[in-house]
């Protein structure tokens, strides 16, 4: 059996293709042609390379969706970039052939993206080799991997699943994926949740360990990958398979029904969206509202600072889409993992603990208004609400909602519509912020708990390593304890409060969220259905009966096991 990271949820069984990657090797030599036709050379390679590309998107809206549709398209923004296409004639000028010239570009592309703190930069290195691969092969004449022709049941088996490669994808023919490379957040791991196949990422030297034909289980929950088992292990698969997609099945029975305890105490279920387009996809799934809009990827997919009309058609697209529905958007959270060039910040030893966030936002105050008057504006067309990240004391709060006010001011001066009830409330995700929660409660018209830093600064711990992984988990009762103590003083304040971490679509979770008393689960999109049949198994006594015996644990261990003994 072969582990690795669980990148995608299900059991996928079938055979085994190994994708074989193309020869795309070539010997460096001067250019026998004028500069001028080398670089025409080029240029048509490049022409032909963006053709292909958006016609791979086109057909991705299609079968995965918009928002993994862009993955291609900023494909062509980036190899289409002048600085990168006036490195490659710079040194086809110096005699290198197109080939050569290209190879050294990508080269210093992805050294200098691999060479980043921030993990989601490092992860635009496949992106780098992509655009490389799908040039370097129309200036050799070479075919790419297709994945558009696979038999029923196949289990692709590659070193790097690529957004090039995904495109051509037909879902409906594969069981699963398993790469050698990537991690939660790749591209891969995106695109096989979106496409919901199940998927095991960084499995060491799969390519060259299974072979074509090999029959294979993919359990994309567990990160595991067992090739060639014997007949009673094959069997129980199929039928944890079978179980799997029947429960998948019947959570359509919770589709329009409303979210409440098995005891009528009704709740807010609502999804995290990334873009405007996933909104769709949240009101596909039945969700209750966006509880969780990351705004930071209108900044990140730009190459420079968005305008107002800009932000406010996206956040005006998101209202319209929700209806009357709410929709908290959370402002600009720049830096830690999330680095935007052209906002020149200065490199940090800890980024996470640095000059981001509302930190950031508030040391730029008139950039910060130029996104507070378009999420004012977009209030105007839905029950918008401003969400504050990464906040420590009172102090931002209060400043953030001065802005707010000298906002509504100028808007005011130029008769522009907005809610003038417009909501602001704060993500809790430090320490800080939860030791203060009472006095924060006062100054904030919600709350949502982020746990996925919450846990990390808790435990001092950072998930994507190894070495104190098993820290970072939230049933240690430090985390538990402050998840209480956030919901209660919000809860005595009478503000809502809600959860958009991770955490609040864990199953065994969840009843422990109920008698602490949240008001609001926020979810991946997918997760909708189960979130809602899991919250009406439980009444408000059987719940807090079992918080009773749990907050008296001492372990992470412990709580895990005593809240799985009790999962219903």
């Amino acid at each position: 059996m072969f582990e690795g990271v669980n990148a995608s949820d299900g059991i996928g069984i079938g055979t085994a293709q190994v994708a074989v990657e193309p020869d795309l090797s070539y010997t460096p030599s001067t250019h026998q042609d004028t500069d001028e036709e080398e670089i025409a050379r080029y240029k048509s390679a490049l022409d032909a390379f963006s053709k292909k590309t958006e016609v791979q998107a086109d057909r991705m809206k299609v079968s995965v969706g918009e928002s993994e549709a862009e993955i291609m398209t900023g494909h062509i923004t980036m190899a289409s970039d002048p600085f990168m296409v006036d490195e490659i004639t710079n040194r086809i000028k110096q005699g290198m052939c197109a080939e050569q010239a290209l190879d050294e570009v990508c080269d210093m592309f992805y050294s200098m993206f691999d060479a980043s703190d921030e993990q989601l930069i490092r992860e635009r290195c496949a992106d780098v080799q992509d655009i490389r691969a799908g040039i370097m092969a129309e200036l050799l004449g070479k075919q790419l991997i297709d994945l558009s022709v696979l038999p029923e049941g196949s289990i692709i088996i590659v070193h790097d699943l690529t957004p090039s490669m995904t495109a051509s994808i037909d879902k409906e023919n594969v069981a699963g994926i398993v790469t050698e490379t990537g991690g939660r957040t790749s591209h891969s791991a995106i695109i096989a949740r979106a496409l919901e196949i199940p998927a095991v990422l960084s499995v060491k030297d799969c390519c060259t360990s299974i072979r074509n034909g090999d029959t294979l289980v993919v359990n994309g929950t567990k990160g595991e990958v067992t090739v060639n088992p014997p007949a009673d292990e094959l069997e129980r698969a199929k039928k944890a398979a079978a179980a799997s997609a029947a429960e998948k099945a019947a959570l359509e029975a919770y589709r329009g029904k409303p979210t409440e305890t098995a005891d009528g105490d009704k709740k807010l279920l609502v999804a995290n969206i990334g873009n405007p387009d996933d909104a769709t996809g949240a009101t596909e799934h039945d969700a209750e509202g966006v509880g969780l809009f990351r705004s930071e990827f209108l900044f990140m997919d730009a190459k420079e600072l968005p305008s107002e009309d800009d932000q406010f058609a996206a956040y005006q697209k998101v209202a319209l889409r929700m209806k009357d529905q709410p929709v908290i958007i959370r402002t600009l959270d720049v830096g830690g993992d999330k680095e935007i060039p052209y906002l020149n910040l200065q490199k940090e030893d800890n980024p996470f603990m640095g000059f981001r966030a509302v930190r950031y936002c508030l040391n730029n105050p008139d950039q910060y208004k130029v996104q507070l008057r378009a999420l004012l504006r977009a209030s105007a067309f839905g029950d918008v609400k401003i969400m504050l990240p990464l906040v420590t004391c009172i102090d931002e709060v209060r400043s953030a909602k001065a802005l707010v006010r000298e906002c509504m001011t100028e808007l005011d001066a130029q008769d522009v519509e907005y809610n003038k009830d417009i909501e602001v409330g704060t993500m809790i995700e430090t320490p800080a912020a939860s030791l203060i929660a009472d006095d924060l409660a006062k100054e904030c018209d919600f709350f949502s708990i982020g746990t996925n830093d919450l846990i990390g600064y808790t435990m001092c711990a950072d998930r994507g390593n190894d070495r104190v992984s098993y820290l970072y988990s939230v049933y240690n009762p430090a985390v538990l304890r402050s998840i209480k103590r956030i919901v209660e003083c919000g809860n005595d304040a009478g503000i809502m409060v809600g959860m958009c971490g991770e955490a609040a679509a864990d199953p065994l979770l969840i009843p422990m969220l109920i008698s602490f008393g949240l008001g609001e689960f926020s979810v991946s999109a997918p997760s909708i259905l189960r979130t809602r049949k899991i919250i009406s198994q439980w009444t408000k006594a059987e719940a807090d009966s079992l918080a009773e015996t749990v907050m008296a644990l001492k372990t992470a261990d412990e709580v895990k096991c005593a809240l799985a003994a009790a999962a219903k």
